[in-house]
């Protein structure tokens, strides 16, 4: 499933070649992929008719175009979700699911695609006031920490606070959004983390290199495209992202640690496989 990197390199493609232009018309080719729009395929299309997109947001997994002054519409792409930027004329894709024309001579038009249709698209109220527009079903979701608003040291308290392992409160989107299971690895390989250490023996500074870690990460995989392992994960332009390339801990069972040459070892977690170093990241007495 695309992670934060992956979501982000999707808004910015959006932000560039859909925000700002007026909807022509939607075509729905496939009802799943506005099943959380629960007045119906029919209604989407009709409501998003001739507005204007508006900035491209996201929180977290989530992305999000206001529409109108309290509603935006919220993309989600789950396992192989994609926004496409199209020539009007290009043939139809296999797993065409949504098609957008718009009301200016561009000549392109906005297509999602989904093969395994677990993501999908809908219009929901926005959060009253929110400067961004930010949709209410949203409102859960903790801000990722890229965001400018993350409160680190809010984060710190409500990890000591919590009963759990760090990986899982990595995953916890309402503790902190975006990070996946291949960031969370990468992150803890670098902070020389196991993914069982209890969140409640993390001190302030080992909570602060570990954000350090996330960003730097995050930052490399963004700078790098995303990370792609096959042709389900692609920016709005079809390329694929690298930074698969770059991954020192997720993936590499077997072969050597970058820092200290231990094999890296695999351990299913939570129907999940999570990767580490056994010296760079021993486990902890309490999880062994």
């Amino acid at each position: 499933m695309p992670e934060l990197p992956e979501v982000e390199v999707v808004r910015r493609g959006l932000a560039r070649w859909a925000s700002g232009r007026t909807v022509d018309e939607v075509a729905v080719l496939h009802p799943r992929a506005v099943r959380r729009h629960t007045p119906g395929a029919a209604d989407f299309a009709r409501a998003l008719r001739g507005v204007t997109l508006g900035d491209a947001h996201r929180r977290g997994k989530y992305l999000w175009l206001p529409v109108a002054d309290d509603t935006a519409m919220i993309a989600h792409l789950g396992m192989s979700g994609q926004f496409l930027i199209r020539p009007q004329d290009a043939a139809p894709e296999k797993h065409l699911r949504v098609r957008m024309t718009f009301r200016d001579d561009q000549g392109t038009d906005l297509r999602f695609v989904d093969q395994r249709t677990f993501g999908g698209l809908s219009l929901h109220e926005t959060v009253p006031g929110d400067p961004d527009g930010l949709p209410a079903p949203l409102a859960h979701i903790a801000r990722d920490p890229i965001d400018p608003g993350f409160d680190d040291a809010a984060f710190h308290r409500a990890l000591r606070g919590k009963r759990t392992t760090v990986k899982r409160a990595l995953l916890d989107q309402s503790l902190i959004s975006g990070v996946g299971n291949i960031y969370a690895d990468e992150a803890l390989w670098r902070t020389r983390l196991h993914y069982e250490r209890p969140t409640a023996t993390l001190t302030r500074p080992r909570t602060a290199e570990l954000l350090t870690h996330i960003r730097e990460v995050m930052g490399d995989a963004l700078a790098a495209g995303g990370t792609s392992f096959d042709s389900l994960y692609v920016n709005v332009n079809g390329e694929s992202g690298y930074f698969d390339r770059s991954l020192d801990a997720y993936g590499r069972e077997g072969r050597p640690c970058r820092r200290c040459g231990t094999p890296i070892r695999r351990r299913a977690w939570m129907n999940r496989s999570s990767y580490f170093c056994p010296r760079c990241q021993p486990v902890p007495r309490t999880a062994s």
